[in-house]
């Protein structure tokens, strides 16, 4: 991805400040290859959405809310699910 939708990258390589990070890199990552067939496209319309929407929130915080909106719109889980396995 680029533009607006890159993710911080440090020597080409994705930068993730926290562990969590990393990990719903790597979530997002298994559903775009899983269920979209490695097509990053309807991810990164989510991730420019969520920016749009929130210009103000960290980088790694709009890439987990633009994973939820894409699982939720695919229809892999609903929100109430999502919302469980957050709270988890």
């Amino acid at each position: 991805m680029d533009g607006t939708a890159a993710p911080p990258r440090r020597n080409g390589e994705p930068v993730f400040d926290a562990p969590w990070q990393g990990r719903v890199f790597g979530l997002a990552a298994g559903v775009v290859e899983r269920r979209f067939d490695g097509d990053w496209a309807p991810f990164r319309r989510c991730l420019v959405d969520a920016i749009a929407d929130r210009p103000e929130r960290a980088y790694w915080d709009s890439w987990t809310a633009a994973l939820e909106e894409l699982v939720v719109g695919a229809g892999l889980l609903g929100r109430d699910a999502v919302a469980r396995r957050i709270a988890d």
